[in-house]
């Protein structure tokens, strides 16, 4: 589990009585597709035919811009968490990331999700000598792509979740 037993106002949206704007619950989502589709090769390169991951990328994205609802994006995230069930190592994380992407439009503490599955991912298709270091290089990457009107709370949201997610945030 990567929620906190009680949720942060922060990521609760202002219209649910908590303190996100839709501006930065958008920004969120397209941070954290960006986490998804980084590793999507990984799960890409095992099932080449199954679109499911890539479809939740493109969906929460597709919500952002306001062109479906996100119900519609909550579902492709599932469809492409079912897709990751089945699988396991470096493309199972990847399809992770990506059904947490898409369900960010839903609770957008699931940006977090997607950061860390995608930590996962690159970690474990690295060689064992080599994973710490490709998990560290993944993180400053993902960091290095958030926007500055969601930067400190995602970096503080990495800091006080890093433990439930398997301390991945550790760059």
């Amino acid at each position: 589990m990567i929620l906190p037993a009680i949720r942060d106002p922060r990521f609760i949206t202002l219209r649910r009585g908590g303190t996100l704007t839709d501006d930065d619950h958008h920004l969120l989502a397209l941070w954290a597709a960006d986490c998804a589709e980084h590793v999507l090769p990984l799960f890409e390169a095992v099932e080449p035919l199954d679109r499911r991951p890539r479809e939740a990328i493109e969906q929460v994205r597709t919500w952002t811009r306001g062109e479906i609802r996100m119900s519609d994006s909550r579902s492709a995230g599932g469809h492409a968490m079912a897709a990751a069930r089945v699988l396991t190592g470096p493309a199972r994380h990847a399809a992770f990331a990506a059904g947490q992407a898409a369900v960010v439009a839903h609770v957008a503490a699931h940006e977090l999700g997607a950061a860390a599955y995608a930590i996962k991912a690159v970690r474990a298709a690295a060689p064992k000598s080599e994973a710490e270091d490709a998990g560290r290089d993944e993180c400053q990457w993902q960091r290095d792509r958030l926007p500055d009107a969601i930067r400190a709370l995602v970096l503080d949201d990495q800091r006080l979740r890093n433990d439930i997610c398997w301390s991945v945030f550790d760059c």
